[in-house]
């Protein structure tokens, strides 16, 4: 918790030291894990961000967070095809996560495929308020192509 804390406040150095204070078999807990990856996301460190995403996946396969910070790391990491691929079949196993089908839109857009990330910006949409959607993505500098029409919704 007090690293958790830390995170909130925006103190990752302190939030690393709290989290490394944590015995082995605590660190192996999911709720550890999430902490872990959030540090890590907070200090640019891609690759281990990774690691503690698949980690935690492999321990809770079915919460999307995994799956999404597993995607996220990738996509961070300039894998955004693998990014897109690992994380579209949490689409249809998640059906109520909002974060999924909006990531997945950022992915297919970056990757130039268009078509793709209008689709899955309609299911994000269809998940949560349109509007939500549209501030969000209006402030995504990966869905900039689709600026325009966004703002038209």
């Amino acid at each position: 918790m007090a690293a958790e804390g830390w995170l909130d406040l925006g103190n990752g150095g302190e939030a690393r030291t709290e989290w490394e204070s944590l015995s082995d078999a605590v660190r192996e807990h999911p709720a550890a894990l999430e902490i872990r990856w959030r540090i890590e996301a907070r200090e640019g460190r891609w690759q281990e961000a990774l690691v503690s995403a698949e980690r935690l996946l492999r321990l809770t396969e079915d919460h999307p967070v995994a799956w999404i910070h597993r995607s996220y790391a990738l996509h961070e990491l300039a894998r955004t095809r693998e990014a897109y691929d690992r994380l579209q079949p949490a689409a249809e196993r998640f059906p109520a996560e909002t974060t999924i089908p909006y990531n997945l839109a950022c992915y297919a857009c970056r990757m130039g495929d268009l078509e793709a990330a209008r689709r899955w910006l309609t299911e994000a949409s269809r998940r949560k308020s349109r509007p939500a959607i549209q501030r969000l993505a209006l402030a995504d500098a990966d869905l900039e192509p689709l600026w325009p029409e966004i703002a038209r919704w």
